[in-house]
């Protein structure tokens, strides 16, 4: 197994592990996570982007030159309200079903807080679906803790009194 830094070049293998961490989601909560079409067109160009941005972090992780994990994650703005300026956001970490349990989705982890401590942030956000318990588990091993929790309400959803 070896975790490294993606280039556009790795692209196009990493388009059908968004399709699945898509889906995944998807299934855990149509509702919040609905697709509109096919997501891989979406991150096609957004992920070639990161490659070329320094203020990113985007890892692959390879077996025998195929790629069976990413982790991508920006440096985003906070709202001025708050101390806190600038922070970094952990937005997909995938690991396929094959190569999960072997530590790979904590070493990625692991690579990208370095590598936004290296980038000067402070802090390192991230969501995860209710249903990723899973997933939960693995980011506080890595130290993350719960701080907020997002609430949805579907309006088409509601019986409103007239």
């Amino acid at each position: 197994m070896t975790i490294r830094p993606a280039t556009t070049a790795d692209v196009p293998a990493v388009l059908p592990l968004v399709r699945k961490i898509s889906l995944l989601h998807q299934q855990w909560d149509a509702a919040r996570f609905g697709l509109n079409g096919d997501p891989a067109k979406s991150y096609d160009r957004w992920l070639r982007q990161r490659c070329e941005d320094a203020e990113s972090v985007f890892l692959v992780g390879e077996v025998d030159d195929r790629i069976i994990a990413y982790l991508v994650g920006t440096i985003e703005d906070e709202i001025p309200i708050y101390w806190m300026p600038r922070c970094g956001w952990i937005h997909d970490l995938w690991v396929d079903e094959d190569y999960r349990h072997e530590g790979v989705g904590r070493q990625m982890t692991t690579l990208a807080i370095e590598k936004f401590r290296e980038l000067g942030v402070k802090q390192i956000r991230l969501q995860t679906a209710t249903a990723n318990d899973v997933g939960r588990k693995l980011f506080a091993t890595c130290g993350f803790r719960p701080c907020t929790t997002e609430m949805l309400l579907p309006i088409e959803s509601l019986d409103l009194p007239q």
